[in-house]
């Protein structure tokens, strides 16, 4: 019988971390940011990274572990991720996932497949096409050879369409189909449990925290990764919260203007990992507006200790 380990998903702004760190102290767990961008040094506020009194107190994995000009993608996060569960495990603690990047969570739990090395020439070829064609001519080539992933894939991720062209043009095969072919033996069972709220409740909670991250210096902290030499052209910073602000510093639009794109652009980032996650008919999703951190954390502790739902 595998181990089973823990996987907390849901919408930014669902209160996750809160109710992360009291699972956390009733099970004995580690925790492991399944987030794209915690694991990135200097972003501290966009990224709203649990504060450093909070990971002293409960140990975290995959946050402040790159540079902003070190790659990182959910292929490696899901090899690194198992190994570091494999590693908790031999501690006799638990594992706890937690994070709303949904290609990152799945591909810890259900192994992803990396494909094969880019091919420069037809990569440098479809990046023209996007540039001057927009990703909409990329998606329509897509969805005739591939329409299972053009059907997953954000048209708003350009890089990810681009990626699974480029996975056909190399071998003449699907990506989805190479996915399905691909799984992986993964070496535990996971339980997966959500937060979710009202639509308009959750609006209203990111709404208060794109203003809060503003007041704590959001825009300060994007200057000061410039001046570390990070170009705000970097993938890790063509991320919300800094595209915004990165466009305030260059004059592009005003503080009210920023503040309302901010919220916005997380609105609707929210709403694409709702629609991610809810797809998967495994996790057990629980009301985040019903009880307080500390309520929730016990459910969500009932709900590992029953096992996996099915």
């Amino acid at each position: 019988m595998p181990p089973r380990v823990l996987v907390l998903v849901g919408p930014t702004a669902s209160g996750k971390t809160a109710v992360s760190l009291e699972v956390a102290r009733l099970l004995g767990a580690e925790i492991l940011s399944a987030d794209s961008r915690q694991v990135y040094r200097f972003m501290d506020i966009g990224t709203a990274k649990p504060t450093p009194e909070q990971r002293l107190s409960i140990p975290h994995h995959f946050i402040d572990e790159r540079d902003p000009d070190q790659e990182f993608n959910a292929g490696e996060f899901g090899v690194l991720g198992r190994e570091r569960i494999g590693q908790i495990l031999s501690r006799g603690r638990l594992p706890l996932v937690v994070g709303g990047s949904g290609l990152y969570v799945q591909s810890l739990v259900d192994g992803f497949f990396e494909g094969p090395g880019a091919d420069p020439e037809y990569r440098a070829a479809l990046t023209r096409r996007l540039e001057s064609g927009g990703a909409g001519e990329l998606m329509a080539e897509l969805e005739k050879v591939d329409p299972a992933a053009a059907r997953r894939i954000d048209p708003t991720k350009p890089r990810r369409i681009v990626r699974a062209l480029e996975v056909f043009h190399a071998t003449g095969a699907p990506l989805s189909q190479l996915h399905r072919a691909a799984r992986q033996e993964i070496p535990f069972e996971p339980v997966l449990v959500g937060l979710t709220m009202e639509r308009s409740a959750l609006y209203a909670r990111i709404n208060e925290r794109c203003e809060r991250m503003v007041q704590q210096g959001l825009v300060e902290e994007a200057k000061e990764l410039e001046s570390r030499g990070f170009p705000r052209s970097l993938n890790a910073l063509n991320t919300v919260g800094y595209v915004e602000a990165f466009a305030l510093l260059g004059g592009e639009m005003t503080p009210e203007r920023m503040l309302e794109v901010f919220r916005q652009n997380s609105r609707h980032y929210a709403k694409r990992q709702l629609t991610w996650f809810r797809r998967d008919g495994r996790i057990l999703w629980l009301d985040a507006e019903s009880s307080g951190p500390v309520e929730l954390a016990q459910q969500v502790a009932a709900a590992f200790r029953a096992g996996v739902p099915r």
